[in-house]
Formats: structure tokens, sequence, C-alpha cells
């Protein structure tokens, strides 16, 4: 490395790509180990997030049931220098949902201002939940009042959603929206295309929460499907389950870009026809302009993951590659990328075990670099909800759910090299 960083400057442009090409290969053909990393939760803690903060922080928000109904959001930051800080409660009350399939979100923008979603029971009707949001400048100490993200008053059901930093101090957010189907089912409009059907729709909040205008990306998606987002060097990209009028169920992307989301692009065709929700939306990562997505079908008949690669920051999707196939294979999955590799976090169930597994492909998915089976559960089905895997510095954080007794207990390994 001191010989190629002495370069000329004739040659100094090859070399140094050179230099960068040989740094990749270096990480990519290293072994890697999964070391136990202890997190700050009690007992009942379940619906992990993790986002990345500045200087190396890692955020973390989970559910916790208390006693009786008692629910609460919390929220711990882990620093290089001192790992873990003391959790913060977020939000409390009998009101707030606890689920393994649609869990609370934080990002934070680079003003050091932390933003946590999650849902909670509807005023407007026990059939109903809503999106809630906050915004704490302190860390998690203190925290603004929250705000409903979706304004329609409808005891409907909203959720699924998905944040990014929209600028030095705003936030954009997309969830799935059932105004139309409830305001369907209760017969107050005429039933036309796109009606009837769960939406995907977007805003913008600024630093007071206050909202711009809703945009609807999608009339007609799956009902309960996690969205996605990554951000992209061109901006965020987000996918979901898509579902047309055939129930038709596959997953399409769309980026935001000049202040408005792209044209539906299909990630792939699967042609997965399914007339009832999987609960299996995609996951996304990004590293300047690639871009790795990782989902679940059923086409063809057998249960598989799919692997497929953007070059440019999700306008186009190279053709997939199988992960996993077979009725072992469950359809919740994470996925992160770096300079060097891409990882993928899946679980798999047989009879008598649940197991999550952990992959390192090479960037261009051509090659399996490493396997592991990171941890036997003794949570089975969707008891041990989704993984969640963030890259970070030379390896990758990863939290799942599994139980303990009777009750839900987050775990977590840091994947480093050797």
């Amino acid at each position: 490395m001191k010989a190629i960083l002495g370069f000329s400057v004739v040659g100094g442009v090859w070399l140094a790509l050179s230099a960068v090409a040989a740094m990749a290969s270096d990480q990519a053909d290293a072994r890697y180990q999964v070391v136990a990393w202890d997190l700050p939760v009690a007992v009942g803690s379940l619906a992990p997030d993790l986002s990345a903060g500045s200087e190396g922080r890692v955020l973390m928000t989970w559910m916790e049931r208390g006693p009786g109904r008692d629910r609460r959001v919390q929220l711990a930051i882990h620093t290089p220098a001192s790992g873990w800080a003391s959790p913060r409660t977020v939000a409390q009350g009998s009101d707030l949902i606890a689920n393994a399939a649609d869990t609370p979100h934080v990002v934070a923008t680079s003003d050091g201002v932390v933003w946590v979603q999650w849902l909670a029971s509807s005023k407007a009707g026990a059939a109903g939940y809503d999106v809630l949001l906050s915004r704490s400048g302190d860390e998690g100490a203190h925290w603004d009042s929250p705000i409903t993200v979706n304004d329609d008053g409808l005891a409907a059901e909203h959720g699924f959603a998905a944040l990014w930093a929209q600028g030095k101090d705003a936030l954009g957010i997309v969830w799935l929206d059932g105004r139309e189907q409830a305001a369907a089912v209760a017969g107050s409009m005429p039933m036309h295309h796109g009606q009837g059907a769960t939406q995907v729709r977007s805003n913008r909040f600024d630093r007071t929460l206050q909202r711009a205008a809703d945009t609807v990306l999608d009339t007609r998606s799956c009902d309960c499907c996690q969205t996605a987002l990554a951000m992209t060097a061109r901006g965020p990209l987000l996918a979901w389950r898509d579902r047309d009028d055939k129930e038709v169920r596959d997953i399409v992307a769309s980026r935001f870009d000049s202040g408005q989301w792209s044209d539906l692009q299909a990630v792939h065709r699967d042609g997965w026809r399914i007339e009832a929700c999987p609960v299996a939306g995609p996951a996304v990562a990004a590293n300047g302009e690639d871009v790795i997505a990782v989902w679940y079908t059923e086409s063809g008949g057998e249960p598989s993951l799919q692997l497929a690669r953007s070059h440019d920051a999700g306008a186009h999707f190279a053709a997939p590659v199988r992960l996993d196939a077979g009725h072992v294979v469950l359809g919740r999955a994470a996925v992160a990328i770096d300079s060097a590799q891409v990882w993928v976090a899946w679980f798999r169930e047989q009879t008598n075990k649940q197991a999550l597994m952990l992959a390192r492909y090479s960037l261009d998915l051509k090659q399996v670099l490493q396997t592991f089976e990171v941890a036997t559960l003794a949570a089975r089905g969707m008891a041990s909800g989704y993984p969640r895997m963030l890259s970070q510095g030379d390896g990758v954080f990863l939290v799942w759910t599994d139980v303990e007794g009777a009750a839900p207990q987050l775990r977590g390994v840091h994947v480093r090299r050797d």
C-alpha cells in the first residue's frame, strides 16, 4: 500500500482505482466470525429496528410488553467507544400495538435529531390503527408530542412504514394506508379501480412536525407486506409488494428524485398469484448506485428467496439469483451491502428447529463467499419476527426476536473480521 500511495500524476488515477479494487478484494477474501452482541433489553422485547447514526452510532428501537396491556416503544444508542447508552422510552400505553410484522422504525437526520415511528389503536374505532411519529433533539431524553401521520381520521389500518432523512432536518415517510378499503366497506363511496384496496402513500414532515401534502404512489398494494427503503446516490429507493387485479403480487420499486416519485419499476416479474397477503415484504440495501433487493416468492409452486442487483440506483434490476428454496425457507429476510460484499440473513425452519442463516456474496452475486448458521432459535413460525441488519465498519450488526420461556426476547450478534 505504501508503494501504491506514492503513485505518479500520470498513472495516479489507474493506480488509485487499483488500490480500491485491491482493498475490496482483500475484504471479500477475508473470513468473518459471529460475536454475541449484548442488547440493553428486557424480557418481553420484540419488533426491532436498526439504523445508522453519525460517527459510527447504531440506533435501535423495539417494543416491550409490560404488565397487563402496557406497551412501550424503546430507543437505545450504541457508540463504538462506549457501547450502549441507557434505553429511553419513546412512547408508552395500552393503545400501542406490539406486532412482530409491523414494527417501529428509527432514523436520524444530520442535525442530530432522532425520529421514531410506531403504531397505536385508532381513536376512530377498534378496527383501526394509526401511524404515529415523534422526534427528539437530545437522543431520546425528551420527545415532541407525537402526531398522526395518516390524517384521514378513519378506523382503518395504517402501517408498514419506512423512513428516510430528507435533507438536514426533515423526514420522509411511506406507509400502507387502508382508508379507501375502510370507506368501501362502510359503503360511503362508489367502487371503481383502486378503491377498496390498500394504498401506498408518502409525505414529508419538517422539524416542527408540520406535514406536506400526501402523495399516492400505488392505488393497489398488498395489504400487509412490509415496505423497504434504501438511500442510493440518486435518492431514496422504495420497494414493496404490488397487487394487480388478478392477484399477482410481485415486488416493485420507485425512487424519490427531484421532488417526485418515479414510475413503478418491477424488480422482477415473478408472476406469483396469491389471494391472500403473505406478510412477506422485500428488503433492500444500497451503496452508492448499487442496490440489492431480496424477497420471498412461491412462483412456480416452491417457496424461495430471490436476490437481485441494480447498478443504476434501482432504475433497472438484473435477473435474480436464488438464495434458498424449499418448504424450510421462511419469507423473512434482511440485506446489507458495503464496498466489498453483500450480506443476506434469513430464517429456515425444520421439524425440530428454526435457524437464522447468514451469507456473504460477492457484489455481482455470482459467488457465495461465506455462510453461517448464526443461531438456533427456540421460537417457531412468526414468533421470531423479522431480522434486522446494518452494515457498519468492518462487518454487520444483526438482531432478531427469539423466545425465552413464554416471552419474546431480542438477541443480537456482531459479525466482524477474524
